[in-house]
């Protein structure tokens, strides 16, 4: 093999190049930026490229040649990849005689951090060297590896380039594969984490199908999504786990993404629930000290008028929140037993960063009091001293006092009297200064959790401003028409593209969706659902993570986020919960119970959902076009009601 200085421009379609955000990654890094093919010389020129599954895509281009004689190509360029990190080019020819030809593909990568990545940020290509029958890439503490199979007959390091003579018999295909990996000099390999096709998934056949047949693809497509997020710690073989999404947060544990979507799952079973709790609890920060109790977590961008937020902080509260209400669905009394001191260690931490204060900075202990934040920490409260009571274990008093007081403070404190008849705070900064600005992330305080006989706690707000927030949710200001925008279209610093300060983020739509349903605002719950179920039939029913918040219009359709995770968990559960919450199935298994409250209005018609769990048996209900709702099979002994 030679290494020449010769560099080439290989830019293909569905191809990974540097300067975008495209690439292989894993583990917050970026092995691949670029990888581009040549057949003959020439660029194939694209004609599709489309998703086969959540962790799958298929590419296909043409090349003519020297042979075409006509307007008609008659080689054809196929590449299937993987999320795993595996690439499969095809060539296939259709000509009458046997064609010889050269296929270059073009390989580099910059081994980014996928957050200088998605901030424009990369540096320069790093300088390849030959590596067995492939390309390696190094930098500190990283190794990316190329393997071809087969091998390449010439490699050229320094341009990053790899070439095959191929000879294509008349309707004759000649296919390669690419491999990418991650070494880590001076660690030793262990067994990697199952993610994907290798883990079953902790449910079974959940369907839908009804009056709107798009409920049937939306809740298949999220199942397949789940399914490909799914991770397996080879240390605790039993236990399952979601990966925050595809390409930036695959194959590793983000905690409070991982506990909504837990959540958002719970009609499907506890199973996953389950294995969430174990893991995060296995991370919990040790004592003594302020933080102990604590399950850390990345810092996550606000918007323009806050700063970073904690996501450790999210998903402390989130803890006794997800096994409270995983035992309402039947998470076995040992199961729960087990874990109930991890969540008794949330709730001290809670209790210790809260201190002599008022409300619960986020980041602790100087950040602002956030409004998302006091409706975690509210439900936490109410929720967890649900739990410790039902087990004889002290302090449950005493959050309910907190949680009473809190309601008092937060109603006179976190609201703003306008004409348009005033709306909750965003935040309160330390030094009491108020931010004003309205979106998606007060939906939180819609969202009470589950009690006892399939009641919800109480909420921040009084039942007037719930009625006043409804009415902010259905005005065009929030309602992009394809979903809640995370910041209102007239604040300062409205963008649709922004993470959090105007696209629509699916999981807080389907978090407002509920609320409003349980709350009784059925009209503004229609809208938003409506909304996002036309945005999912536009992106193939896979909805990405969030999408632009663009005023919707006649003929339009939602544009994409270039940064969005595809699959994201908690896009795919969102999706899952919007479908669920239009049953209303309110469980209570300890007590023996589930009652089924669907909304009066139907807003879909029909709708029968089957394969879904109660007390780890299928369930499974139908709702009529009059908004009734008729239980079709439940575990035995459980009592059921409307």
């Amino acid at each position: 093999m030679r290494r020449t200085a010769r560099s080439r421009d290989l830019r293909c379609p569905g191809a990974a190049h540097r300067g975008g955000l495209d690439g292989f990654y894993r583990g917050g890094r970026r092995l691949l930026a670029r990888c581009r093919v040549r057949v003959g010389g020439v660029e194939p020129v694209p004609v599709q490229g489309r998703m086969l599954a959540a962790d799958r895509a298929r590419f296909v281009g043409t090349v003519r040649t020297a042979a075409d004689a006509g307007p008609d190509p008659a080689v054809t360029v196929e590449r299937l990849r993987e999320a795993a990190g595996v690439e499969r080019i095809t060539l296939r020819s259709a000509a009458v005689r046997e064609l010889r030809l050269v296929l270059e593909v073009s390989l580099g990568t910059d081994l980014a951090e996928l957050g200088a990545v998605a901030a424009g940020q990369a540096g320069p290509e790093i300088p390849a060297a030959v590596h067995g029958s492939g390309l390696r890439w190094s930098a500190p503490g990283l190794r990316a590896v190329v393997s071809a199979e087969p091998a390449p007959g010439d490699v050229l390091a320094s341009a990053g380039l790899l070439c095959w003579e191929m000879d294509l018999p008349p309707g004759g295909s000649r296919s390669i594969e690419l491999r990418v990996r991650a070494e880590r000099p001076g660690r030793p390999r262990g067994p990697e984490p199952a993610q994907g096709g290798g883990v079953a998934p902790p449910w079974g056949d959940a369907e839908a199908d009804g009056d709107d047949p798009r409920t049937a693809a939306l809740l298949a497509a999220s199942l397949e999504d789940l399914r490909a997020l799914l991770v397996r710690d080879p240390a605790h073989p039993g236990e399952v786990h979601l990966a925050g999404g595809i390409p930036w947060r695959c194959g590793h544990l983000a905690p409070a993404e991982a506990l909504w979507a837990a959540r958002m799952t719970l009609p499907l079973g506890v199973r996953l629930a389950a294995g969430t709790l174990r893991a995060l609890a296995r991370t919990q920060m040790p004592g003594p000290g302020p933080d102990r109790g604590l399950i850390p977590g990345a810092l996550r961008h606000s918007g323009a008028h806050l700063p970073p937020g904690c996501t450790g902080v999210e998903a402390t509260l989130l803890f006794p929140v997800v096994l409270a209400e995983a035992r309402r669905w039947g998470l076995p009394e040992q199961e729960t037993r087990s874990l109930l001191p991890a969540a008794e260690r949330c709730l001290d931490w809670l209790s210790t960063a809260v201190g002599d204060g008022e409300y619960l900075p986020d980041p602790a202990p100087a950040g602002p009091y956030r409004c998302e934040v006091q409706a975690h920490a509210h439900r936490a409260a109410l929720l967890g001293a649900d739990l410790l009571e039902a087990y004889g274990r002290p302090g449950a008093e005493g959050l309910r006092e907190w949680a009473s007081a809190l309601r008092r403070r937060f109603r006179e404190d976190f609201w703003v009297d306008d004409m348009a008849g005033g709306r909750p705070l965003a935040a309160l900064a330390p030094d009491g200064r108020r931010i004003p600005h309205l979106g998606s992330a007060a939906a939180h305080l819609l969202d009470t959790g589950l009690l006892g006989a399939g009641g919800h706690a109480p909420g921040l707000l009084d039942a007037v401003r719930t009625e006043q927030l409804a009415r902010l949710f259905g005005g065009p200001a929030l309602d992009s028409g394809w979903g809640l925008r995370s910041l209102g279209a007239k604040e300062p610093g409205h963008n649709p593209f922004g993470h959090r300060s105007g696209a629509v983020r699916v999981h807080e739509t389907a978090v407002a969706v509920a609320g409003l349903f349980a709350a009784g605002y059925e009209n503004e719950a229609q809208g938003l659902l409506r909304g996002v179920l036309d945005a999912a039939e536009t992106f193939g029913h896979r909805l990405p993570e969030m999408y632009a918040g663009e005023q919707r219009t006649a003929g339009s359709a939602p544009l994409p986020h270039p940064a969005a995770c595809r699959p994201a968990a908690v896009a795919a559960a969102g999706a899952v919960q919007l479908l669920t919450s239009l049953a209303g199935i309110r469980p209570d298994v300890p007590a023996g119970s589930v009652a089924v409250r669907p909304p009066r209005s139907a807003p879909l018609g029909e709708l029968r959902l089957t394969g879904l769990r109660v007390a780890d048996q299928p369930f499974a209900v139908r709702v009529s076009r009059l908004g009734l709702g008729m239980v079709e099979e439940a575990a035995d002994g459980l009592q059921l009601g409307v």
